[in-house]
Protein backbone atom coordinates (compact mmCIF):
# COMPACT_ATOMS: atom_id res chain seq x y z
CA UNK A 1 0.00 0.00 0.00
CA UNK A 2 1.23 3.39 -0.74
CA UNK A 3 1.11 6.51 1.89
CA UNK A 4 -2.28 7.67 2.21
CA UNK A 5 -2.99 10.64 0.18
CA UNK A 6 -5.22 13.06 1.90
CA UNK A 7 -8.22 14.57 -0.36
CA UNK A 8 -9.48 17.59 1.90
CA UNK A 9 -12.46 18.06 -0.04
CA UNK A 10 -14.70 17.12 -3.59
CA UNK A 11 -12.08 19.54 -5.41
CA UNK A 12 -9.51 17.12 -4.41
CA UNK A 13 -11.08 14.03 -5.09
CA UNK A 14 -12.12 15.63 -8.63
CA UNK A 15 -8.14 16.77 -9.07
CA UNK A 16 -7.02 12.89 -8.83
CA UNK A 17 -9.95 11.81 -11.22
CA UNK A 18 -8.55 14.50 -13.71
CA UNK A 19 -5.01 13.43 -12.93
CA UNK A 20 -5.98 10.05 -13.57
CA UNK A 21 -8.20 10.71 -16.78
CA UNK A 22 -4.71 10.23 -19.03
CA UNK A 23 -2.48 7.52 -16.93
CA UNK A 24 -5.17 5.20 -18.53
CA UNK A 25 -4.00 2.23 -20.94
CA UNK A 26 -6.77 -0.58 -22.30
CA UNK A 27 -6.68 -3.15 -19.74
CA UNK A 28 -6.49 -0.93 -17.14
CA UNK A 29 -8.64 -2.12 -13.98
CA UNK A 30 -9.05 0.68 -11.51
CA UNK A 31 -10.96 -0.94 -8.36
CA UNK A 32 -12.95 1.91 -5.96
CA UNK A 33 -13.20 0.79 -2.53
CA UNK A 34 -15.07 2.76 0.33
CA UNK A 35 -18.34 3.15 1.98
CA UNK A 36 -21.43 5.25 0.61
CA UNK A 37 -20.99 8.42 0.04
CA UNK A 38 -16.60 8.79 0.01
CA UNK A 39 -16.13 10.29 -3.63
CA UNK A 40 -15.60 7.03 -5.77
CA UNK A 41 -18.22 8.02 -7.99
CA UNK A 42 -17.26 11.98 -7.77
CA UNK A 43 -13.95 11.05 -8.80
CA UNK A 44 -14.82 8.85 -12.13
CA UNK A 45 -17.07 11.79 -12.85
CA UNK A 46 -14.15 13.80 -12.62
CA UNK A 47 -12.24 11.24 -14.92
CA UNK A 48 -14.45 11.03 -17.56
CA UNK A 49 -14.80 14.91 -17.97
CA UNK A 50 -11.37 14.86 -18.32
CA UNK A 51 -11.85 12.18 -20.67
CA UNK A 52 -13.97 14.85 -22.44
CA UNK A 53 -17.36 13.53 -21.52
CA UNK A 54 -19.69 16.01 -22.05
CA UNK A 55 -22.58 16.39 -19.33
CA UNK A 56 -22.96 14.30 -15.83
CA UNK A 57 -22.08 10.63 -15.95
CA UNK A 58 -24.88 9.13 -14.30
CA UNK A 59 -24.51 6.43 -11.43
CA UNK A 60 -24.42 2.66 -12.55
CA UNK A 61 -26.05 1.70 -9.28
CA UNK A 62 -29.36 0.63 -10.83
CA UNK A 63 -27.82 0.02 -14.52
CA UNK A 64 -24.69 -1.58 -13.23
CA UNK A 65 -22.53 -0.55 -16.22
CA UNK A 66 -22.30 2.67 -18.40
CA UNK A 67 -19.94 2.24 -21.23
CA UNK A 68 -18.19 5.39 -22.59
CA UNK A 69 -16.69 4.60 -26.40
CA UNK A 70 -14.56 6.75 -28.30
CA UNK A 71 -16.23 9.52 -29.43
CA UNK A 72 -18.29 10.03 -26.07
CA UNK A 73 -14.44 10.48 -24.30
CA UNK A 74 -10.97 10.44 -26.01
CA UNK A 75 -10.33 6.71 -24.25
CA UNK A 76 -13.13 3.76 -23.88
CA UNK A 77 -14.05 3.55 -20.55
CA UNK A 78 -16.55 1.07 -18.22
CA UNK A 79 -17.80 2.57 -15.08
CA UNK A 80 -19.45 -0.03 -13.40
CA UNK A 81 -21.17 -0.43 -9.62
CA UNK A 82 -21.00 -4.11 -8.80
CA UNK A 83 -22.71 -3.59 -5.59
CA UNK A 84 -25.65 -5.54 -6.72
CA UNK A 85 -23.95 -8.66 -8.00
CA UNK A 86 -23.26 -11.76 -5.90
CA UNK A 87 -19.19 -12.60 -7.12
CA UNK A 88 -16.72 -12.82 -9.69
CA UNK A 89 -19.20 -15.01 -11.81
CA UNK A 90 -21.50 -12.39 -12.32
CA UNK A 91 -19.39 -9.85 -13.38
CA UNK A 92 -17.55 -12.43 -16.00
CA UNK A 93 -21.31 -12.81 -17.37
CA UNK A 94 -21.26 -8.97 -18.25
CA UNK A 95 -18.95 -9.57 -20.90
CA UNK A 96 -16.06 -7.20 -19.17
CA UNK A 97 -13.24 -8.83 -20.24
CA UNK A 98 -13.53 -8.22 -23.47
CA UNK A 99 -14.47 -4.55 -22.64
CA UNK A 100 -10.73 -4.57 -21.22
CA UNK A 101 -9.23 -5.52 -25.10
CA UNK A 102 -9.80 -1.89 -26.04
CA UNK A 103 -10.79 0.11 -22.84
CA UNK A 104 -10.28 0.62 -18.94
CA UNK A 105 -12.78 -0.30 -16.48
CA UNK A 106 -13.44 1.99 -13.38
CA UNK A 107 -15.28 -0.87 -10.87
CA UNK A 108 -16.59 0.33 -7.86
CA UNK A 109 -17.26 -2.68 -5.13
CA UNK A 110 -14.43 -3.92 -6.23
CA UNK A 111 -14.46 -6.99 -4.23
CA UNK A 112 -17.21 -9.16 -6.56
CA UNK A 113 -14.17 -8.63 -9.10
CA UNK A 114 -12.69 -12.37 -9.98
CA UNK A 115 -9.38 -12.43 -8.28
CA UNK A 116 -6.90 -12.43 -10.68
CA UNK A 117 -8.20 -8.71 -11.69
CA UNK A 118 -8.38 -7.52 -8.20
CA UNK A 119 -4.69 -8.22 -8.17
CA UNK A 120 -3.96 -6.55 -11.26
CA UNK A 121 -6.10 -3.62 -10.54
CA UNK A 122 -4.80 -0.20 -9.51
CA UNK A 123 -6.50 -0.49 -5.90
CA UNK A 124 -7.59 2.45 -4.65
CA UNK A 125 -9.65 2.78 -1.11
CA UNK A 126 -11.40 5.58 0.19
CA UNK A 127 -11.87 6.06 3.92
CA UNK A 128 -13.50 9.34 5.55
CA UNK A 129 -11.23 10.58 8.11
CA UNK A 130 -13.26 12.43 11.14
CA UNK A 131 -12.59 16.22 9.63
CA UNK A 132 -14.80 15.00 6.62
CA UNK A 133 -12.13 14.62 4.42
CA UNK A 134 -11.28 11.80 2.88
CA UNK A 135 -8.08 9.34 3.26
CA UNK A 136 -6.63 7.57 0.17
CA UNK A 137 -4.68 4.12 0.05
CA UNK A 138 -3.42 3.28 -3.18
CA UNK A 139 -2.40 -0.80 -3.78
CA UNK A 140 -0.40 -0.07 -7.01
CA UNK A 141 0.05 -3.08 -9.35
CA UNK A 142 3.32 -3.94 -11.22
CA UNK A 143 1.64 -2.21 -14.35
CA UNK A 144 0.89 0.73 -12.69
CA UNK A 145 4.15 1.71 -10.72
CA UNK A 146 5.78 3.85 -12.89
CA UNK A 147 2.40 6.14 -13.64
CA UNK A 148 1.35 6.39 -10.24
CA UNK A 149 4.68 7.39 -8.80
CA UNK A 150 4.13 10.51 -10.62
CA UNK A 151 0.98 11.01 -8.36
Amino acid sequence: MSEPIILNDEAATRALGVWLAPQLRAGDIVALSGGLGVGKTTLTRALLEALGLVGEAPSPTFAIVHMYEAGEVRFPVAHADLYRLDGPQDVVELGLDEWLDHGALIAEWPDRLPEAWQHEALWLELVETRDGARELTARVPPAWKDRWSTR
